[in-house]
């Protein structure tokens, strides 16, 4: 799906600079979805500190209907500090000139593989951002790392969310997915440390959850009004995700697992 191009001095991301194939689901404009995308070989995507930078960096930068050019992929950190940092000031002096291809809800990276909450603004907009997200990351994957060849498996995964209560689900389905780099068994087996489950999750830098209840970590990435909303305010978030970790059982297993993509 994603093909690495290597050796360029410059990264611009056109539609015929990767190979992917042809998905038969269409995407409705409006509409959310849950979507993972995995490391070929569940290989690990994310060696690094520097590598979550350019992930986080990726995921906004990438999400633009106009071709993205990415000079020098050693200032990429620096420069995603100063908009993030532009963005938490108050009022923001910055300006988001970018032409959205979705709404980034939410997001959790995880060591070979992340989760995306989605909403397309514009037809087509989901496969052509998960297309320069892929060839964008995957060349700079691939040059860092001297190698060569796909970095993602052959297609990502997508579930269509049709409701509130699925929206609210894979909200806490996707920022309690860190969870599993302390406790492995814990979707099986339950929490038995609830504080320590909490504690981790609300610390975990590379998701969007810090946001949403209020401790600003990459603000400008994801817009969430309207799951701030629904889940009533920050407040709200935190005292879901408690019960989510608490009461897991509860939820339906068939529902479940339509919506979680493991």
């Amino acid at each position: 799906m994603l093909k690495s191009i290597n050796n360029r001095p410059e990264t611009r991301c056109r539609d015929d600079d990767i190979d992917m194939p042809y998905r038969k689901e269409q995407f409705v404009t409006g509409e959310f979805y849950h979507i993972v995308i995995r490391g070929i070989d569940e290989n690990r995507i994310f060696k690094d500190i520097n590598d979550h930078y350019r992930g986080i960096f990726s995921i906004y930068e990438f999400n633009n209907a106009k071709a993205v050019a990415i000079k020098d992929r050693r200032k990429v950190r620096l420069h995603f500090k100063k908009i993030l940092k532009k963005a938490k000031e108050n009022p923001p002096l910055f300006i988001d000139y970018r032409d959205k291809l979705v709404e980034l809800a939410a997001f959790c990276f995880m060591p070979n593989h992340l989760h995306l909450l989605i909403r397309q603004l514009k037809d087509g907009g989901i496969t052509k951002f998960m297309r320069k997200l892929g060839a964008g990351y995957g060349r700079y994957f691939n040059t860092k790392y001297k190698r060569k060849g796909h970095v993602f498996q052959n297609t990502f995964l997508a579930i269509h969310i049709k409701n509130d209560r699925q929206l609210k689900i894979v909200f806490a389905y996707i920022h309690s997915n860190a969870l599993s780099l302390i406790m492995p068994k814990w979707k099986e087996r339950g929490i038995k440390k609830l504080k320590e489950a909490i504690q981790f999750i609300e610390n975990y830098k590379w998701s969007s959850y810090q946001d949403y209840i209020g401790r600003q970590n990459f603000p400008s990435v994801t817009e969430r009004k309207f799951l701030l909303e629904l889940m009533s305010g920050e407040k709200g978030c935190k005292n879901f995700m408690e019960d989510w970790l608490k009461y897991r059982g509860k939820v339906k297993e068939e529902e479940f697992n339509k919506l979680m993509l493991e």
